[in-house]
């Protein structure tokens, strides 16, 4: 006997969820719909089946093939236009002429006795048999009433309450004899309880209602939906559900990794290779799909989980359904029965109230408050630069997917031919993502010079001395293990300035990429005596007089500065005493208490050791935190004060270039010293092209990076690192010394949540308020808009009004003579912002 599923529907009711995908392949319990269908099927002997197909046929097709994988004989029948469902089994009548079939909703979840069904039909020799259920609420469904035989009556499709008459409702399960097809019109829209079956019964047909006592749930909205993954998981419905069970009603598949100190409060479903950390709370009737991710401090409760879905730390989710390969980061809370799409971000913090629907592919943005459905509306997709390159979790935003796309845009701004230098931290993330980036360049027609695991000032110099067009490095993202920072710099071996990532952006989005033909395929090279180059050029423009025997002690923490170190104080003659000097790829970054912990560390080894110094490397060797004489660890702020002033006083005359948020202090010391100060943009790049200017002979950012602009324009903590060393031992001072004698600052910094819509607003009203104060007779005033608005007063206090480029939020710095004036200044203009925003 064989079977026709009827698998063509649209399912609009259940959309987002149904907007790219249709109904048969919504998931239940991790299966497909029409998997367990066609499970049924075979467990009652059917195993020759014909698929009617029309909404998006193909992704029907694509899932099952030729049903070999079921043990079943799939064959497909599809409609040009919507047939009815009548029509659809029509279409398929050539296959179906041999013997009665069956007819199945290929989207309708049931496990009724389709064998005790086919008996029944066969016993009462019956043209159709329809099969019937009781339901509590007929409204949505086609009623029929049977006599005491079981003979049908009467139909009525979708009544009102006013015209309801039985509880008996058609399951659209069938059993009929080939002869039926001869009552349907080909080519036409066709339905069997509108058109055929009221015809057949006018006509004294023997057409049979089965009245069935299994379980039949029509998922047809969300409600329904939610329903039949609660009953599976329930036990009230007869599925295959795979995995063991781990504890009364607690299902997780063979595969999956789940925390010991997971909470698990079945019934619930964790599927194949999901991923349940330590912390996480899942609660009854979750279901979690395939490939999911479960981070610490999540919550779950009646929620679905497609495939492929990430769900970050403290995530809230409760009675929501949230689409396959869809992000829900840090802090973000779904509520009851909202719908979230396929492909969707949902950026940290956002809240997404009860009932909403966001349809695929849309951004809610961090911290927002979503009372609406999001249909066509979207942020799209954020700015692909962010203030450390290009940015993500691993394996989540950061894929070997994407740095292959964002290679080969790269490439394909660059000619064919030229070169570009590669590096990677010594993490095991940057190590693979690396080698997609490398495929993808040497495809697109781009040589490469690959550093391996370097430094990332050591990539930067290759990068602006091999001729090279220029460089993508790899890093473990400061502070976050899972996530990922990717730096492409330019021939400078700075990074890309702003037109230049417009470029690229343009080129990545439209995935208009150049490939190399057979012959043009690149080459992959690895330059040879990489640090020694590094070493010997940095010493030879930096000047290192009197260090010899000098006492300092150097923590590398574990990263790539550690392959260079050796080398560089090996020729120097300095008394050194170096710590976490190795390549920690377990631990390629720190968190905040790590940080903490090995400057304490330092601290102590400094002080008892009587070194000049301390100085403690970031992991790429870019930044350096610095502790004095004493084991005192000095904040980034005044290390910036305290290695200018020592800059200053030596050479006397030059410039400094200083971001715009820098303390005005740095302009008393490079006044008294007789040098200027060249205020930038916060962008490193901004910071990067003022280094490289006439007369420059220091810049910083204020954040650990320090510039030897008689070196190189670019950020470089081993570079700063030697020059602070000739300093220290040419000055007759120490730096708790010269630390004393720079003035205190009164700096303030806030930061005000802004929607990204806002933020044109909250400027604009923040120009506003800064022109009516200069144009004030009572106070004199000059606004600056270097980067953001600065309002500096003649008193010399200062605000800085500055909207983050990555982030839904506007910065503010005040300074002022004493800090009851900086706060009053900065409370004020937060006020503006705050208000502006709305």
């Amino acid at each position: 006997m064989k079977a026709v599923v009827m698998a063509g529907g649209e399912g609009t009711r259940l959309r987002p969820m149904t907007a790219n995908q249709p109904k048969p392949l919504l998931p239940v319990a991790n299966r497909p719909i029409m998997e367990h269908v066609l499970r049924l099927l075979k467990r009652h002997g059917v195993t020759e089946t014909v698929v009617t197909l029309q909404f998006l046929a193909a992704l029907v097709r694509n899932y099952f093939g030729d049903g070999d994988e079921l043990g079943m004989s799939l064959q497909y029948a599809t409609e040009d236009v919507p047939l009815g469902t009548a029509g659809s089994v029509k279409n398929a009548a050539d296959r179906l002429r041999d013997d009665r079939f069956l007819v199945i909703s290929g989207d309708a979840l049931t496990d009724i006795d389709l064998s005790d069904m086919i008996r029944f039909h066969r016993e009462n020799g019956a043209l159709v048999t329809i099969g019937l259920k009781r339901v509590p609420n007929p409204l949505e469904f086609g009623i029929i009433i049977v006599d005491d035989e079981g003979r049908v009556q009467r139909f009525l499709e979708k009544p009102t309450w006013g015209q309801v008459f039985s509880d008996t409702v058609n399951t659209g399960i069938y059993v009929m004899e080939p002869e039926v097809l001869d009552a349907v019109a080909t080519g036409e829209p066709v339905d069997w309880s509108s058109d055929v079956f009221p015809a057949l019964l006018e006509r004294g047909a023997a057409i049979y209602g089965y009245v069935a006592d299994g379980y039949w749930e029509d998922v047809g909205t969300h409600d329904s939906y939610l329903k039949a993954q609660a009953d599976a998981l329930s036990g009230k419905v007869e599925l295959d559900i795979g995995g063991f069970e781990l504890s009364p009603g607690v299902w997780v598949a063979d595969s999956a990794s789940v925390d010991p100190d997971a909470v698990l409060k079945g019934p619930l479903l964790i599927g194949d290779y999901a991923k349940v950390e330590a912390g996480a709370e899942l609660r009854e009737y979750t279901v979690l799909g395939n490939n999911a991710v479960v981070r610490e401090g999540a919550f779950l409760h009646r929620a679905v989980v497609h495939d492929n879905v990430y769900l970050g730390p403290g995530a809230h989710l409760r009675g929501c359904v949230i689409g396959k390969s869809t992000d829900v980061m840090a802090g973000a809370r779904i509520e009851e029965n909202a719908i979230i799409g396929d492909e969707c971000v949902i950026e940290a913090e956002a809240y997404v109230s009860s009932g909403v629907k966001v349809y695929p592919f849309k951004t809610i943005e961090a911290g927002a408050v979503v009372n609406t459905s999001v249909i066509w509306e979207s942020r799209g997709q954020r700015n692909l630069f962010g203030p450390r390159g290009v940015s993500g979790l691993v394996n989540v935003e950061i894929t070997a997917e994407l740095c292959v796309r964002l290679a080969s845009a790269y490439a394909t701004t660059l000619r064919k031919g030229e070169y570009v230098v590669t590096s990677r931290d010594c993490s095991l993330a940057a190590r693979a993502l690396k080698r997609a980036v490398i495929g993808a360049l040497t495809a697109g027609a781009i040589n490469v010079l690959d550093l391996e695991a370097a430094p990332l000032p050591v990539t930067r110099f290759h990068t602006a001395r091999e001729s090279a067009a220029g460089g993508i490095a790899l890093r473990t993202t400061p502070g976050d293990p899972q996530s990922v920072d990717i730096v492409i710099m330019d021939d400078r071996g700075a990074d890309l300035p702003p037109a230049a990532q417009r470029k690229l952006e343009r080129v990545f989005s439209r995935q208009e990429f150049r490939r190399a033909f057979p012959g043009e395929i690149a080459e992959l090279a690895y330059p040879s005596r990489v640090f020694e180059s590094y070493t010997h050029e940095l010493l030879r423009n930096v000047g290192v007089e009197g260090v010899r025997d000098m006492k300092v002690v150097v923590d590398c923490a574990g990263g790539t500065s550690s392959l260079v170190l050796p080398t560089l104080l090996g020729r120097l003659g300095v008394e050194v005493l170096t710590v976490n000097a190795r390549l920690d790829d377990v631990s390629p970054t720190e968190t905040l208490a790590e940080r903490r912990r090995d400057l304490q560390r330092l601290s102590e080894l400094v002080s008892s050791s009587r070194a000049a110094f301390g100085v403690r490397f970031d992991p790429v060797g870019e930044r350096i935190a610095l502790v004095d004489e004493k084991g005192q660890l000095i904040s980034e702020e005044r290390a910036l004060l305290v290695v200018l002033d020592l800059v200053a006083a030596e050479r006397r005359g030059g410039q400094v270039a200083l971001p715009v948020t820098t303390t005005r202090v740095a302009e008393q010391v490079c006044r008294f010293h007789g040098v200027q100060v060249q205020w930038t943009s916060t962008a490193q790049d901004a910071l990067t092209s003022a280094a490289a200017g006439p007369d420059m002979i220091f810049a910083a950012d204020g954040r650990g990076g320090f510039v030897v602009p008689e070196f190189s324009p670019a950020i470089d903590g081993l570079a700063a690192f030697i020059r602070l060393l000739g300093l220290v031992a040419r000055t007759r001072l120490s730096l708790s010394q010269i630390d004393a004698r720079i003035p205190e600052v009164k700096l303030l910094k806030r930061t005000v949540p802004t929607p990204w819509a806002a933020k044109g607003a909250v400027m604009r009203s923040v120009i506003e308020a800064a022109e009516a104060e200069a144009s004030s007779a009572e106070q004199g005033q000059r606004i600056d808009t270097t980067d953001g608005v600065r309002v500096t007063r003649d008193d010399g206090s200062w605000v800085l009004v500055l909207p983050a480029a990555a982030e839904p939020v506007t910065d503010l710095w005040a300074e002022a003579a004493d800090m009851d004036g900086a706060q009053a200044l900065i409370e004020r203009w937060a006020r503006i912002v705050e208000q502006a925003a709305g």
